[in-house]
């Protein structure tokens, strides 16, 4: 039988705003603007859930996955995606020891807190279904043996949308396994210039490492918080009915979107959209979710898990215009 939620109190938000306000802070010391990406990193952090960022290189993703590593006293790991990059690279081999002559098990980068896919694009079909195994099901297999991945376990994967050769595009199924999909922009100028007076004091040295200011103990209580935020059975159904709209879009779009959308988004998005929305709650400080939560974050749940028709390219459609339409034609609670 499944336990009952208990609805967190105001002491449980008042601690999560306390463990959440001391790691924003962390990042806003290395990571000058990027407030959605902070926002979805926490969120990621809180839920168990794993992002998939979007950008050209340069805008700070390593030195955020980083510092939110090293704000919570987590082991972080940075892979490189090349085209050789093998499963055993990732998860791990065995290792013969001429000494002992046995094998002994080396453990991949994977076995970490936070771990950064670095152009996950790069890397070939085999090697990414390996790595999205372990973001699934929490555990590698080395030579029939089972090794649990230590929580929180956070993976953050990247992808250039400029350079596209030699690459390997993530299939549907894929992508539809990462919670959020955050699409990251230049800087202003202003950020830039407060970027370089940063580079000038010396925050981005190599030996400048963000001091642990939370506990990972405080992350897994803090998880458990957010596992018990209250989310009314109509704002569910709020989510299901987005998700839904994209699977049978002439029922909510003008025709001219409607028919360029393919295929849409899978219950995933409905369980991503709950997850997603209670974290939001308590980064709001609130023990409950509101419409807001819901809508604030369709376009980081669903970009990623629209398949549109070649006509939307030509016709400059994005996924983010044929959800703005569906947030506009679905009633809110």
């Amino acid at each position: 039988m499944t336990a009952a939620r208990v609805q967190p109190d105001r002491r449980d938000i008042a601690e999560a705003q306390r463990i959440v306000g001391a790691v924003a802070d962390a990042f806003a010391a290395k990571v000058v603007g990027q407030e959605n990406l902070r926002e979805s990193l926490l969120i990621g952090l809180l839920t168990g859930g794993h992002i998939l960022i979007e950008s050209v290189p340069g805008l700070a993703k390593t030195t955020a996955a980083r510092v939110i590593a090293e704000s919570i006293h987590g082991r972080f790991q940075r892979i490189q995606c090349t085209p050789d990059l093998l499963p055993s690279d990732i998860i791990g081999t065995q290792v013969y020891e001429a000494s002992t002559n046995s094998f002994i098990t080396q453990l991949g980068p994977v076995h970490a807190n936070i771990v950064l896919l670095d152009e996950i694009n790069r890397s070939s079909a085999k090697t990414q279904s390996a790595m999205l195994e372990a973001m699934q099901e929490r555990q590698t297999t080395i030579a029939g043996k089972v090794y649990p991945i230590p929580e929180p376990f956070l993976v953050i994967a990247t992808q250039n949308p400029v350079d596209q050769e030699g690459t390997y595009p993530l299939s549907e199924s894929q992508t539809d396994r990462f919670m959020l999909k955050e699409i990251l922009r230049y800087p202003s100028a202003e950020e830039e210039v407060e970027v370089m007076f940063r580079l000038d004091t010396g925050v981005y040295d190599p030996n400048h490492r963000s001091r642990p200011v939370v506990g990972l103990d405080d992350v897994r209580r803090l998880q458990d918080v957010v596992r018990n935020v209250h989310m009314d059975r109509a704002l569910m159904h709020y989510a299901s009915q987005l998700v839904s709209a994209t699977r049978t879009p002439d029922e909510f779009l003008p025709r001219q979107l409607a028919r360029l959308v393919e295929y849409g988004a899978s219950p995933r998005a409905t369980i991503a959209f709950c997850q997603a929305a209670r974290a939001l709650a308590v980064l709001s400080g609130r023990g409950h979710v509101v419409p807001e939560d819901i809508a604030k974050l369709a376009h980081r749940v669903l970009r990623h898990r629209l398949i549109l028709g070649f006509e939307a390219a030509s016709a400059n459609v994005t996924p983010e215009v044929i959800i703005d339409g569906v947030l506009q034609a679905v009633r809110v609670p």
